[in-house]
């Protein structure tokens, strides 16, 4: 059986495990606030619109996820909705798991009626590019370089 995609919102108790993930995968951009502050705003962010999250579920246990966020990017503030949080855990990658959770949350964007998302990775600029997102520009953040994405939907 495949895994199943649920909004966080749905299954709070998850929150503040996946916070947690994103916390330490980007670990570079959340050098400045601790991880305890960070899951509350991401909690707090599955009711007010900051940080909605699909989620993957594998017999109610969770595999990864994808946010879609009102902000992600303090240098672009005028940008926005935002492709943030992408994880799949280690153990559940390969299945295009990664791959859903991104069309799910597209999905949901344009189901708002929003026309475009952005996004910014450091690494995965060629795995974006593939699935239909343009670069937009690059740019220094974090000590590294970083590719401002977008996807019109």
């Amino acid at each position: 059986m495949s895994p199943q995609l649920a909004w966080l919102a749905d299954h709070l108790h998850h929150s503040d495990r996946y916070a947690e993930w994103i916390h330490s995968q980007f670990s570079y951009e959340y050098a400045q606030q601790p991880l305890a502050d960070w899951q509350r705003e991401f909690a707090a962010g599955q009711s007010n619109g900051d940080w909605p999250c699909l989620v993957a579920l594998d017999d109610e246990q969770l595999i990864g996820g994808a946010a879609l966020a009102r902000a992600d990017l303090a240098l672009r503030p005028e940008l926005g909705p935002w492709l943030a949080c992408v994880f799949v855990s280690p153990d559940a990658r390969g299945q295009g798991l990664a791959e859903r959770l991104i069309e799910g949350v597209c999905q949901e964007a344009k189901d708002r009626g929003w026309p475009r998302l952005y996004l910014h990775t450091q690494t995965q600029r060629d795995y974006y590019a593939k699935r239909g997102w343009q670069v937009l520009e690059n740019f220094q953040a974090w000590g590294n370089e970083q590719w401002l994405m977008v996807r019109d939907l």
